[in-house]
């Protein structure tokens, strides 16, 4: 499944880049500074001599990589499918009755959509800034209590005011999650291992909605009315319970940073680990000049080819909205409350299987662009067919499935595109795919109300919109290249000058 995924390599590398880390690894700060030598379990003399002595693919080396996977992908794998089932799991409630039970109208309902992105883009970098500086097993494992506590607490509110409060700190506790993972993988890996790890998070994603509605349709079900609790609530507290019961068990499951003690790595072991980053920032770096923060951003900023990047993105991750609404259109469609649930499951199932092979088939092909035209076409077939087949329930849910196959695994193709086409300098292009991530997801915020209940059971403003911006996507992407052309070419002073260095 690694390789299948490979594709978003270099988006995540971008991504670790812009980070807010120390820019100094704990392993550097552990050689440098003779007075922590012995604070961390090991000589300073262990990773001084390990850099030395350092040659990549040895024995040791894929032993000590085989132990790091084992103690951090399963679980943070894990960890990624409940954060997004906890994120999600609003849709389900609402097709069970949320709504009609606390007073919920439309607007408020996409409101509640909005309100945890907003949530999660004010604390995404504050909550790395505390990373940077405690025990990942601890913060981590925190966090994903936390947010189950507030999962938890959402099975009592009594109002819109109540879940609206417990909707944005679910946003702000979760936003530490993602580039919390990313923060971890780039202290235990090269940049050239991150990629592939961080890429089976996108399956996480897809699994977790199919698991979200096999879940919600079974607690929805055997429990409504137990203890005079409708089913949403039990929903709330059982998957609230659940993500609690696997925080714990992530905090002795999760290893800390390379420097600290493990029963799972022995002293050599933890030595190597270090070596084996510094080594490679070293080899990143050798020789060249970087752009600052500040010539880093206006050289991202005057590249009109980002723009285009942010259109194609923004467009097509405006379309993902509905899937916090599919119990609610599926209900709609004639299935049962709890039918609707369990009808989710083949949708998600098909994005899954989608994402491993198509990202398979651009990495074989070394090609991007027409395979997301080919995703997008798919998309928008069946976002045409939701908004005219009215009629014809069976066929539009079978398009349905066919919308997440092929819009889903557009998005980390998108990404990787981008950084590969403002691939140099590698400081501009950490900018450049941070500003095109962070405002596309901000589309989450006003895609919320692209599907009021009102519009059952032709949803048609949602259908309309979803085409027009996946039609506007693949329109840019197939003329990206004449566009490109097309646009002025900017650059700034900083980065004509590095040019000229590396041309010397």
């Amino acid at each position: 499944m690694e390789s299948s995924l490979d594709d978003a390599k270099d988006f995540s590398k971008t991504q670790v880049d812009t980070l807010a880390v120390p820019d100094i690894h704990i392993g550097q700060v552990i050689v440098q500074d003779a007075s922590l030598h012995g604070q961390y379990g090991f000589p300073g003399d262990d990773v001084e001599s390990a850099l030395r002595q350092y040659a990549p693919n040895t024995e040791l080396e894929k032993k000590t990589l085989r132990k790091v996977d084992l103690s951090l992908i399963p679980m943070l794998w894990l960890m990624c499918v409940m954060a997004y089932v906890d994120r999600n799991n609003i849709g389900n409630a609402n097709a069970a009755g949320m709504s009609e039970d606390i007073g919920l109208s439309d607007n408020q309902y996409a409101l509640l959509i909005s309100i945890f992105f907003i949530g999660y883009l004010v604390w995404e970098v504050p909550s790395n800034m505390i990373l940077a500086r405690v025990r990942p097993s601890w913060y981590i494992s925190g966090l994903m209590a936390a947010w189950g506590a507030v999962c938890c607490a959402m099975s009592k509110v009594r109002n819109s005011r109540d879940i609206l409060v417990c909707r944005f700190f679910l946003g702000v506790i979760e936003a530490g999650f993602f580039p919390g993972v990313l923060y971890i993988m780039s202290c235990w890996y090269k940049r050239n291992e991150i990629g592939k790890r961080f890429s089976l998070f996108y399956t996480a994603i897809c699994f977790a909605g199919a698991a979200a509605g096999l879940i919600a349709g079974a607690v929805i079900s055997g429990l409504e009315g137990t203890r005079g609790m409708a089913g949403w609530r039990w929903l709330f507290l059982i998957e609230g319970l659940v993500t609690i019961g696997v925080a714990i068990v992530a905090k002795f499951i999760l290893i800390d940073y390379p420097h600290i003690p493990t029963k799972r790595l022995t002293s050599q072991e933890r030595a190597l680990c270090i070596a084996r980053i510094m080594h490679d920032k070293q080899e990143s770096e050798v020789g060249r000049k970087k752009l600052t923060v500040w010539q880093s951003f206006k050289a991202a900023v005057v590249d009109l080819r980002m723009y285009l990047f942010i259109a194609v993105y923004i467009t097509q991750n405006s379309s993902t909205s509905i899937s916090y609404f599919f119990p609610t259109v599926l209900k709609s469609m004639g299935y049962t409350g709890t039918s609707a649930q369990w009808m989710t499951v083949p949708i998600w199932a098909t994005g899954t299987a989608v994402l491993i092979v198509l990202p398979l088939t651009s990495d074989r092909y070394v090609e991007r662009r027409w395979h997301i035209v080919g995703g997008l076409t798919v998309a928008w077939i069946s976002a045409v067919v939701g908004l005219t087949l009215t009629g014809h329930d069976k066929v539009r849910y079978a398009f349905m499935c066919l919308y997440i196959g092929g819009l889903y695994p557009t998005a980390p193709l998108i990404l990787s595109w981008a950084s590969e086409t403002l691939s140099l300098p590698a400081e501009k292009r950490a900018v450049a795919i941070a500003i095109t991530n962070s405002v596309g997801a901000s589309s989450a915020i006003y895609a919320s109300y692209f599907w009021p209940k009102s519009d059952a059971p032709r949803y048609t403003t949602g259908f309309a919109c979803v085409t027009a911006f996946i039609g506007t996507s693949l329109i840019l992407t197939a003329l990206f290249p004449v566009i490109a052309r097309i646009l002025p070419k900017y650059t700034t002073k900083a980065e004509r000058e590095l040019e000229i260095e590396h041309d010397r």
